[in-house]
């Protein structure tokens, strides 16, 4: 697997010959301007929640596209509302198999509203799992005891995890949840959007190091083979 990070919680995951972009905050985010948002051409286009720092440039990369967009059923349905049609809903707990994988929708703590004020829905983590390996997404959330079930059910070979405090999970928390859900190799997003998730970055590698946690703070345009 490939991953590709676009800054935020934006980040391109190749894997099974298909393109998976996850919560696309491109182009409102200036620390991603040299990103050309109009070259992300993803097969695919995954949603945590409605907030519009995760779904900015849905509406602009789906035009520029084929994708297909998944995510929960009240943000499918907001952006089919849209003439966005080409969706696939689902909701927690629900799996569904698509050609790339297994796609698996868990419990996040977090809120969720669309751009224009509407109701979004639940936030979710999303799990995806095939023959290359098995990830997963925490989205925006806070530490939660529902990701035990995360490590009992899948042997993950990396998490991604929000570490900017403030309106997610800080790094110390994103720790706790890595051994909860058995997974030592983290890759921390949500981080350095705008003040309020800024970071240290050296602290968070040595509380991560404190806890035997391979944490990667991606710089964006990196892509890291996984």
């Amino acid at each position: 697997m490939k991953f590709t990070f676009f800054g935020h919680s934006s980040f391109l995951v190749e894997t099974m010959g298909k393109k998976l972009l996850f919560d696309p905050f491109i182009t409102p985010n200036e620390l991603a301007k040299e990103i050309n948002v109009d070259a992300i051409k993803p097969d695919y286009i995954l949603l945590s929640h409605g907030h519009a720092d995760h779904v900015a440039d849905v509406e602009r990369i789906y035009e520029n596209s084929e994708a297909t967009i998944i995510s929960n059923y009240e943000v499918v349905g907001w952006f089919g509302a849209k003439s966005l049609e080409r969706g696939h809903p689902m909701n927690h707990g629900g799996s569904w198999e698509f050609d790339f994988g297994t796609v698996k929708l868990v419990n996040a703590v977090h809120s969720s509203s669309m751009p224009d004020g509407s109701y979004g829905g639940n936030p979710v983590g999303i799990i995806v799992k095939n023959t290359e390996g098995c990830f997963y997404y925490a989205g925006d959330t806070a530490l939660t005891k529902d990701m035990e079930l995360i490590g009992e059910e899948f042997n993950l070979d990396f998490s991604i995890m929000p570490v900017g405090d403030n309106f997610t999970m800080g790094v110390s928390d994103a720790m706790k949840a890595a051994k909860m859900v058995r997974c030592d190799q983290v890759i921390g997003v949500h981080f350095d959007s705008f003040p309020y998730v800024a970071i240290d970055k050296s602290e968070s590698m040595q509380i991560a190091a404190e806890k035997n946690v391979q944490l990667t703070l991606p710089e964006i345009g990196q892509t890291l083979s996984l």
